[in-house]
């Protein structure tokens, strides 16, 4: 083995870098800790675990520089640390069986974080009493969507990311018979009447309710309770030029509707939804107090699942750490509306889920092993010391 190849394995074996490793992550924990009350836990989680690097932005410019490692960088060396150091070092015998066993699921669970990061989706769905509903909501994406309703039987529906619209560029899609050009884009705005906006501060629209109200720009939150509300003023531009210009924003609730080559066409910014390939109907709802107060003691949804296919028809009742697992999906009873007649289901998928569980019982099980190994090792050390 040459001397560079024997230096770059004693360098992913060694335990200093272990130590390194747990040490910058401490770090990055506490650091993150404290950042949360600036940012919230969904940024902090993109911008210290969800990340290779940590990114600071100097101030006054756009420039980004990575000032520190971040969780993937982090725990990638870990996992090749552990992977190096299983391999190099552990001799497969029944004495070392516990501990390699403990080392398999510690690896195994930086696995599962990994998987879920970059896998993991939340969502949630909104359902009155009665009502049937076959996609879930985004969070924090939107989507701009541009419905063409001419057909009553469906919806010939473009949807766009929002990250296009950051872009302020123009949009072309081959079914529609127009261009889309984003004038203005803000990730975070609030929408008033235009004669309550003082000195022509905002932007206005020529067509839609953009006619009657102006955008301004807001600064963004990170507040956990809180949502960003972006908006945009779009300018529609067919063959002939310009057609008018449209503010949409999810304040707005309504999609705008505008006929255009013999069309009717429909304008909505909307939380970005995520279709099933089954509909949930919500049958009941119930929500139970403590007597005398308006404390909830309990709330569950009875819905009606059907599949697109027909092979799924049945009734299931959600609580409170009584989910309903489905289609790689698990729908949470997450929270409810005043009048008792709505539901919020949190929908969560995730594929690496069991991944952590069977991660712990691994390291559990390797633990036991390792003691019973070395509590019968020292007893018959004890039995041999002891005899005449």
């Amino acid at each position: 083995m040459s001397d560079l190849a024997r230096q770059f394995r004693d360098f992913f074996v060694s335990l200093q870098l272990t130590v390194a490793l747990l040490i910058l992550s401490l770090i990055l924990v506490f650091v993150a800790t404290l950042d949360q009350v600036n940012l919230g836990i969904w940024a902090v989680q993109e911008k210290y675990f969800r990340s290779f690097f940590v990114m600071w932005r100097i101030p006054g410019s756009n420039v980004f520089l990575p000032v520190f490692p971040g969780g993937y960088l982090i725990g990638g060396f870990l996992l090749a640390n552990l992977l190096a150091a299983h391999v190099y070092r552990f001799q497969l015998t029944w004495r070392k069986l516990g501990i390699q066993l403990a080392h398999a699921g510690l690896i195994l669970l930086l696995i599962g974080e990994l998987v879920t990061g970059l896998l993991q989706q939340d969502s949630s769905m909104r359902i009155e009493t009665g009502e049937t509903k076959r996609y879930s909501e985004s969070f924090r994406d939107n989507e701009l969507a541009i419905l063409d309703k001419t057909n009553p039987d469906h919806d010939e529906v473009v949807a766009v990311p929002e990250a296009v619209l950051a872009d302020r560029g123009l949009i072309q899609h081959p079914r529609l018979p127009f261009q889309v050009r984003v004038r203005e884009y803000f990730p975070n705005a609030v929408l008033t009447m235009r004669d309550q906006a003082g000195g022509g501060a905002g932007f206005s629209a020529t067509q839609g309710v953009g006619a009657r109200v102006v955008m301004l720009p807001a600064q963004m939150t990170f507040k956990p309770d809180e949502r960003n509300l972006p908006g945009a003023l779009l300018e529609i531009i067919g063959p002939q030029g310009s057609v008018g210009t449209w503010i949409v924003s999810p304040q707005l609730g309504m999609p705008q509707t505008f006929a255009y080559d013999g069309r009717t066409w429909e304008l909505v910014l909307r939380f970005k939804r995520y279709y099933k390939p089954f509909a949930l109907t919500l049958l009941q709802f119930s929500h139970d107090r403590y007597p005398g107060t308006e404390i909830p003691k309990n709330f569950s949804s009875r819905v009606r699942v059907r599949s697109d296919d027909g092979t799924e028809d049945r009734e299931v009742l959600i609580y409170m750490n009584n989910p309903l697992r489905y289609g790689g999906l698990t729908f949470y009873q997450a929270g409810f509306e005043a009048n008792d007649r709505v539901t919020i289901l949190q929908v969560v998928r995730n594929p690496g889920w069991l991944l952590p569980y069977v991660a712990c019982v691994m390291m559990a099980i390797g633990l036991t092993l390792q003691f019973v190994f070395s509590l019968a090792a020292f007893a018959r050390r004890r039995a041999a010391a002891s005899a005449p």
